[in-house]
């Protein structure tokens, strides 16, 4: 049951039913890859109206690579995947035309057995002819005719070839590492951004911080600790994005003059640069869970660690000497369909201060961006049952600031649906560009006193709610 080493990716798997017929190619070796083939047999028949008789028609079984093992959590973490399938030998008609046609059939085998399971309800597979986005071009698109089996716990899509040539598939579109680099060299140009490296990951990878601004509040805003969760990776673009005029040639407006008087931003776009490129979900290199990696809660499993968690163990280090005013930890949710904030409920210093900032900030933020919402959300849980060992809890507690986990979602957001993209690389962007305003909002009231702090009824805390939801047979949400 050990986990496959990402110096081992899937072969490439070729695959014809017969002679002189189409054949179908699958690959992870990529940057965030990760998937690994079982089988590929002919198929008699797919779920498409377009096919005709004469078509080639196959079935690809796949498996998810798990994370390595967890030492604390004790279970291989795994449910992002990521491929490339590549058709060859459809031949194209002379005159014009379509030709024979080679039908795909994906089935992830091991759907059943990810970390989350009951989150493939509602999800539909992300699918696109180029593994880059740029923000102007948004090529990734939903397959709305994805379904879970709940009786086989198998995951299945097709996908019709006309012509030869690659389709990239994933649970949610690859931010690559690369991608990211681009993005620090960005910055390192900007006469606005100080750029260094905190330390290095386990793998050797430089823990880039952008420092920005001059203002004697201070934000920590950290993307992506479970490295599977890929739009944390695209909001940070969009926030570096705006804050720099990266897309602007350096020109910012005035909230971001604003924002940088008030405040000195304090921002990591990776804090899991290694589990990132080896396409892993939740974890680091050696199978550390970052998210659980900011305090020792058992005397003999210590953290953070130079060892285990590095990451963590030098980012923590640079904010014990920059003390936070205001704490982001950006992540993906795989199995709610909103946009939400989860605050340090629970925390022994968690009381009216916090609870009136919580309720601001994200009443704000929604008033920012429609895509952002309060009353769905992780039910808070009992204070007797809290682990602070989280990076929210444990900032809120370190820091006694307001700290929050914000999530957006793997499907569609259901508070502005578009199923065709679903929750996108570009709505991730604008998520992160559109945090400065609830930013610029809370900063006058983040260390005031208690019993000063006297905000109108608008932004009341809203107590969330967890709840499950039904969804349509295009995986569409039915009751929000």
């Amino acid at each position: 049951d050990s986990p496959l080493a990402k110096n081992k990716p899937a072969h490439n798997l070729l695959f014809s039913t017969m002679s002189n017929n189409p054949t179908v190619s699958i690959s992870d070796a990529f940057d965030g890859g990760n998937i690994e083939v079982v089988q590929v047999r002919s198929s008699s028949s797919l779920d498409d109206d377009n096919k005709k008789e004469e078509d080639c028609a196959i079935t690809v079984e796949l498996c998810i690579k798990k994370d390595p093992y967890s030492e604390l959590e004790q279970v291989h973490h795994f449910q992002y995947f990521a491929f490339r399938a590549t058709a060859s030998g459809i031949v194209v008609p002379k005159g014009g035309g379509v030709g024979k046609q080679l039908n795909v059939n994906f089935v992830i085998v091991n759907a059943g057995d990810v970390s989350f399971p009951q989150a493939w309800d509602g999800s539909t597979v992300c699918y696109s002819p180029n593994l880059e986005e740029d923000a102007d071009t948004n090529c990734w698109q939903r397959k709305l005719g994805t379904r879970y089996d709940q009786k086989t716990k198998v995951l299945s899509w097709s996908h019709c070839y006309e012509s030869n040539g690659s389709y990239y598939f994933a649970y949610f579109p690859p931010f690559s590492y690369q991608r990211h680099l681009n993005l620090v060299a960005k910055c390192v140009k900007s006469s606005l951004a100080t750029v260094e490296s905190l330390g290095q990951s386990l793998d050797g990878r430089e823990m880039d911080i952008i420092t920005i601004g001059s203002g004697d509040s201070t934000a920590w805003i950290i993307h992506r600790q479970h490295p599977g969760e890929s739009m944390a990776g695209y909001y940070a673009e969009g926030l570096l994005t705006r804050l720099l005029g990266l897309d602007k040639q350096g020109e910012i407006d005035g909230t971001v003059r604003n924002i940088l008087q008030k405040f000195t931003l304090h921002i990591i776009p990776c804090m899991c640069p290694d589990g990132a490129f080896r396409g892993h979900l939740r974890t680091n290199a050696c199978g550390a869970n970052l998210n659980r990696e900011w305090a020792t809660v058992n005397e003999e499993y210590v953290a953070p660690s130079l060892e285990r968690s590095p990451e963590v163990y030098h980012v923590l280090k640079r904010m014990d000497a920059y003390p936070p005013d205001i704490f982001l930890d950006i992540h993906g949710d795989e199995e709610l369909p909103v946009n939400f904030l989860a605050g340090a409920q629970g925390i022994p210093k968690w009381g009216k201060r916090m609870e009136s900032l919580h309720g601001a900030f994200c009443a704000a933020y929604n008033r920012s961006n429609s895509d952002m919402q309060q009353s769905v959300g992780y039910t808070p849980v009992d204070p007797v049952k809290v682990v602070i060992n989280t990076a929210t809890k444990v900032i809120g507690t370190r820091f006694n600031c307001l700290a929050s986990t914000l999530e957006m979602p793997f499907k569609d957001c259901a508070t502005n649906p578009e199923p065709i993209r679903g929750w996108s690389p570009n709505r991730s962007r604008m998520l992160g560009a559109s945090v400065l305003e609830p930013l610029l909002y809370i900063q006058p009231f983040l260390r005031v006193d208690e019993s000063l702090l006297d905000f109108p009824e608008r932004d009341a805390y809203v107590r969330p709610q967890h709840r499950e939801f039904k969804y349509g047979k295009e995986n569409e949400v039915l009751d929000y």
